[in-house]
């Protein structure tokens, strides 16, 4: 075979190996060493006059809290893309999606942690029972208090489990006296699944206790101000199988009472404790819906390849 017909071969073979590679269902993905792939970042849900529309429906009924066109800005960097979703009475939203999403970004714009964050800046507009969280008139403390938050890591006070949980109350003013606080305190232990473990040692340090205890007691510690909205932000990320079931079936008997809001990487706890699920990726909103049919039948290709492992 000649030199010419030798290359004419190579690159014919060339050309029908990169034509395969482009019709696999793989093209655009970069296959990590665990078989596992990463999105490629020109990915997008549908597009609308260079807009990302959100699969699935965002509004609920009688919404407690409404967020429409959320915008995150980190110095020049855009974490959150013109967000748009309904947060509903008694149900548990679980926000899913990729390391760095936006995921814990838009949990924070729900009581304006964001703010405590130097170059933050948040646009469009955040409505908690009809009304406008930024507006200049709203107490920051008091939005705080009627949306509570638990973080990743337990974060006890270095103060007794007393008074870890009597703290919130005894700041805005709920107990009249010492009766109502040790009420209010026995409450809110038992509505955390943790008085029958610590009632006989109220006056030991909050941090004495085991990390899925101190989870609780942090849950302990947000509702006792009588909240409408408890913030998760990945809460059982660093527990063992046991304290997570724990906090799950809590999370479970607490909707019934308030509105839920848990970011977690876990699938497998997205499915098990909420009712609506939300996609995120790249800083949109890709896909939101019943949880049910977000993992049994998603709508958007993002969304199935997040769900099945495709990339992660």
């Amino acid at each position: 075979m000649s030199n010419v017909e030798s290359e004419s071969s190579m690159d014919t073979s060339t050309i029908e190996t990169q034509r395969d590679a482009a019709a696999s269902p793989d093209a655009g993905l970069n296959v990590k060493p665990s078989g596992r792939r990463s999105a490629p970042s020109s990915v997008e849900a549908h597009v609308t006059g260079g807009e990302i529309r959100t699969v699935g429906t965002v509004t609920v009924d009688n919404p407690l809290f409404s967020c429409r066109d959320v915008d995150v800005f980190y110095g020049e960097k855009h974490a959150i893309k013109r967000v748009s979703i309904d947060i509903g009475r008694g149900e548990v939203l679980a926000m899913i999606g990729p390391s760095g999403c936006g995921k814990s970004t838009f949990l924070r714009c729900l009581n304006r942690m964001n703010d405590t964050i130097a170059g933050a800046r948040v646009t469009g507009t955040i409505l908690l029972d009809g009304k406008d969280i930024h507006d200049r008139k709203q107490d920051v403390v008091q939005l705080r208090a009627r949306v509570g938050m638990v973080f990743q890591k337990p974060n006890p006070f270095p103060k007794s489990i007393y008074e870890n949980v009597a703290y919130g109350p005894r700041i805005h003013g709920l107990a009249a006296d010492r009766v109502e606080l040790d009420e209010i305190v026995q409450t809110s232990l038992r509505r955390a699944g943790l008085w029958d473990e610590v009632k006989d040692r109220l006056s030991h340090p909050g941090t004495s206790l085991s990390g899925g205890q101190q989870q609780r007691l942090c849950i302990a510690r947000a509702i006792a101000v009588n909240p409408e909205v408890i913030l998760m932000d990945e809460p059982c990320s660093a527990l063992d199988p046991i304290a997570t079931a724990r906090i799950e079936d809590l999370i479970d008997e607490l909707r019934a009472s308030y509105a839920i809001v848990i970011v977690t990487h876990s699938m497998q706890q997205a499915a098990r404790v909420s009712q609506r699920t939300a996609y995120f990726h790249l800083g949109s909103l890709i896909e939101v819906g019943e949880t049910d049919r977000i993992f049994t039948n998603p709508r958007h290709k993002l969304t199935e390849d997040y769900i099945t492992g495709r990339f992660g």
